[in-house]
């Protein structure tokens, strides 16, 4: 199929599972990046802006960074290599600020918009949390390598610090740096280490559960999967009013983290299901953008960010359903080409999770 000559769509030896979730959270953060940015009001705050936004949720970031740490544990890369991979991530957040909102600070620039620049250019992304997560795994591992206790310790400190915590106040030099690590308070706080650091912290203690537990846990599988799904379905509502309160969504802590957890053990269950069934079109798109995940992220970025200096919550569900799809296309032609540029030159880039 045409899909074959496609670079990077080849047949790989990769892991389906992984590929696929990656890719589809890639998709879930298109949709939600335009609901938050692009959509009316109305559009927002109504059932299918909360649906959206749950899609956004648990299915997007938390299994992206769940998936990265559980590859920072099979990782044969020595410590120092992954530390200059999450620093080039950390750079990477601050030039991918400054792209995604590059007309928007010219707009701030020629006096048009009179709003702060620095929140923009220092707003803490999901890069910033990769790149910081894969420093701190990375010397983790050199110290403890695979052993679980120091991991659980961490993931539990994580999740209840913030309660020791007083929430940011206003916008300084001091609060810009505060942000990257605590970000209650600070609306440019997306994803700080607290509580985020808790999924790469997951994926790895899930690489140590397949890797020295798989015998002793096969017998209660299928109970676990059950267990989560069903808690899945019967505290959904939750899931959907947390999601749905971004300030709460980025600052959540112990509660909404066993919610996602119980989502994630379902998600990866359908997931592993629909990686071992044959191939198909839908199948090799998902996993390919997955496989060019970071380069997929920041492409969708640079188009919506711009975009939505001019469109600012201003679009009906009808424009939605457009964007979504010429979003979508334009990423996609961004990553192909980044690949035949790749594949050009010989050489290795950057923009790789």
């Amino acid at each position: 199929m045409v899909y074959h000559k496609i670079p990077g769509m080849e047949r790989s030896s990769r892991n389906r599972t992984a590929d696929l979730l990656k890719g589809v959270a890639i998709v879930l953060m298109v949709q939600v990046h335009l609901m938050e940015l692009f959509a009316r009001q109305d559009i927002f705050d109504s059932l299918t802006g909360r649906i959206s936004l749950f899609l956004g949720g648990p299915p997007a970031a938390p299994v992206f960074m769940a998936v990265m740490g559980y590859y920072v544990a099979l990782s044969g890369k020595t410590a120092k290599q992954m530390i200059i991979r999450g620093v080039k991530l950390i750079l990477l957040g601050f030039a991918l600020n400054i792209g995604l909102n590059f007309h928007l600070l010219i707009n701030i620039y020629t006096g048009s918009l009179q709003i702060g620049a620095l929140e923009y250019i220092f707003g803490v992304d999901i890069l910033f949390l990769a790149g910081l997560s894969i420093i701190i795994l990375a010397l983790m591992k050199k110290f403890v390598g695979l052993k679980p206790l120091p991991f659980i310790f961490t993931l539990v400190f994580f999740l209840f610090l913030r309660f020791l915590l007083q929430q940011v106040v206003g916008a300084s030099t001091q609060n810009y740096f505060i942000a990257f690590f605590y970000g209650e308070g600070a609306w440019w706080s997306y994803f700080p280490l607290i509580p985020w650091l808790v999924y790469p912290l997951t994926g790895y203690l899930f690489y140590i559960l397949q890797k020295y537990g798989r015998k002793k846990i096969r017998p209660f599988y299928y109970y676990i999967v059950g267990t989560a799904s069903l808690a899945t379905v019967i505290f959904f509502n939750y899931g959907l009013k947390v999601s749905a309160d971004l300030l709460r969504y980025y600052h959540h802590g112990f509660v909404f983290y066993l919610y996602t957890l119980c989502f994630l053990i379902f998600w990866l269950f359908l997931a592993n299901i629909i990686s071992g069934k044959p191939e198909n079109i839908f199948s090799r798109f998902m996993e390919w953008l997955g496989r060019n995940v970071t380069v997929a992220y920041v492409v969708q970025w640079l188009i919506i960010g711009n975009i939505a200096t001019s469109v600012y919550k201003t679009q009906g569900k009808p424009a939605l359903a457009f964007w979504f799809v010429f979003v979508m296309i334009l990423t996609s032609l961004g990553v192909w080409m980044w690949n035949r540029i790749k594949l050009k030159s010989g050489g290795k880039h950057i923009l790789k999770i």
